[in-house]
């Protein structure tokens, strides 16, 4: 069980709140929190990189000059990875990086990262309401009070985003702020940021879809 404060609009702490969920043992946990990391980073590549080998750079059909009897090296072909122009020796060809890590490993590995950021976690009351309309500067005002400093990565998670929101518009302008829905979560942005806003509404969202 995790206690927090919750905060509202205007920075003052208005009551607490607890949530439970199920993280991996102590001796294991940044064993599984890196895997699931690094298979994160690894499956983010496209694995796109190519380059041609001898047989698929054009032309080279014609062998240059006679075999014997010119003085020069013997060559059989002007696309020779020898050559100028020629194909590449053991190159880089398309391929898939993606690593495998089952489900419930990463639901476990998401969660005891999300719980390990308790000293940076900001719990605040839903604010959507306190924006009539779009305005950066009213959020970063409060983004400051609740805790934020201006200049350290931090993390806003709410219940649901929309391209139409109040919240989302506002926020989208915000140097190193990144906005993210609650079952949207990755291991990546919880452990990048410095600190993580999340609301009340989002907080329970995050318990009923990763506590199982």
């Amino acid at each position: 069980m995790v206690e927090s404060v919750v905060k509202n609009w205007q920075g003052e702490q208005v009551g607490e709140t607890t949530f439970e969920l199920r993280v991996a043992k102590e001796e294991t946990a940044s064993h599984i929190v890196h895997r699931a990391l690094v298979r994160q980073l690894t499956n983010a590549r496209q694995g796109n990189a190519s380059t041609k080998t001898r047989s698929e750079v054009r032309g080279g059909g014609r062998k240059p000059w006679r075999q014997k009897g010119t003085g020069r090296a013997r060559a059989g072909s002007i696309r020779s990875p020898l050559w100028r122009g020629g194909g590449v020796i053991f190159g880089p060809k398309p391929r898939d990086f993606n690593l495998k890590l089952n489900r419930k490993e990463r639901r476990l590995a998401l969660r005891t990262a999300f719980v390990s950021r308790i000293e940076d976690l900001i719990v605040v009351e839903e604010f959507s309401t306190e924006l009539s309309r779009p305005k950066t500067k009213e959020l970063v005002a409060a983004l400051a009070r609740w805790g934020v400093v201006p200049e350290s990565k931090s993390l806003l998670i709410l219940s649901k985003i929309a391209d139409t929101d109040n919240v989302y518009l506002s926020a989208r302008n915000i140097e190193n702020l990144k906005l993210i829905a609650a079952d949207q979560l990755n291991v990546f942005d919880l452990l990048h940021a410095d600190k993580i806003v999340v609301t009340a509404s989002a907080l329970e969202k995050i318990q009923e879809v990763y506590s199982a």
